[in-house]
């Protein structure tokens, strides 16, 4: 993949979840009634609500600086993990969610080579075709010893 593109996707998924964020941060800061009540449906108490949102936005501090972008993005989905369980008890759909935790990874996924190296993205193929590859086949069987 061309390095100018991987760098605008990079920066497109990080600017919708910064924009997604704050705007659900900012919401509940604001304590905007329809967040406060779906929150407090699930048990959360009224009172927990603007820390969860300072707490989102440590999240997406950490996330926005590239030397703690990997730690921020692990934070993330463990901060999505949690809405997701809001989301469910509040009969509501997890599918945002699970976007903005893939969004969350894409958005750093190009910018850090160890990432590609653990989460590679080949076509069966183009692993059979590169040089000193083998595939699973064709591994050497051991003799059964009894």
């Amino acid at each position: 993949m061309n390095p100018k593109l991987k760098l605008w996707a990079s920066r497109i998924f990080t600017g919708i979840i910064t924009v997604a964020l704050s705007a659900t941060a900012s919401i509940k800061i604001a304590h905007v009634p329809t967040m406060v009540e779906g929150l407090t449906r699930a048990g959360i108490p009224e009172s927990a609500v603007v820390p969860i949102a300072i707490l989102e936005l440590a999240c997406l501090m950490l996330y926005l600086i590239p030397r703690t972008m990997v730690l921020g993005a692990v934070l993330l989905t463990g901060y999505f993990g949690g809405a997701m369980v809001v989301h469910i008890i509040g009969g509501k759909s997890v599918l945002p969610l699970i976007m903005l935790g893939v969004w969350t990874w894409g958005g750093i996924y190009f910018r850090v080579p160890g990432l590609q190296g653990l989460l590679p993205w080949r076509r069966e193929n183009a692993v059979a075709q590169s040089p000193g590859a083998t595939s699973v086949g064709a591994l050497p069987r051991r003799k059964a010893t009894a």
